[in-house]
């Protein structure tokens, strides 16, 4: 039997009836959508969604000492932490991304300046603090 690339749902009461097939095709590879009010959304396994960030989002993390403590900063983007060495900074990091994704996901994805950040959310959120270190270390490729 030859299976579709992607099945389609027309609205969210046909996708909850079939709620058990929607995450059995999503957990084999296939692409499931699901129409509501005009928006159509997609139903990605987690793990698949952030693989994808962890290699599409770059951390351009940079490191450097000021006055004998580790300064981290990420290039381009408003986060920088410090600690005593350069674990305990990219420690602090962590911290300052988890809290970013707190405050984007309650008010700031609407400002203009914040809202391309959704991906760097998503990773975030997605990412226990040691996939966040590994993403520091390895992201971007």
């Amino acid at each position: 039997m030859n299976q579709a690339a992607t099945i389609d749902y027309p609205s969210y009461s046909s996708a909850r009836t079939h709620f058990r097939q929607v995450l059995d095709a999503t957990g084999s590879g296939r692409s499931v959508t699901v129409a509501r009010d005009g928006q159509v959304s997609v139903v990605v396994p987690a793990d698949r969604l952030r693989h994808f960030f962890f290699h599409s989002v770059p951390p351009r993390v940079e490191l450097s000492r000021e006055d004998g403590r580790v300064i981290a900063l990420m290039a381009g983007r408003p986060f920088v932490s410090e600690g005593a060495d350069v674990a305990d900074a990219l420690a602090d990091l962590v911290g300052t991304l988890r809290e970013y994704a707190e405050d984007w996901e309650a008010r700031l994805q609407h400002a203009p300046n914040h809202h391309d950040n959704w991906g760097l959310v998503q990773l975030i959120k997605l990412s226990s603090d040691e996939e966040i270190l590994e993403w520091f270390e390895h992201g971007g490729e």
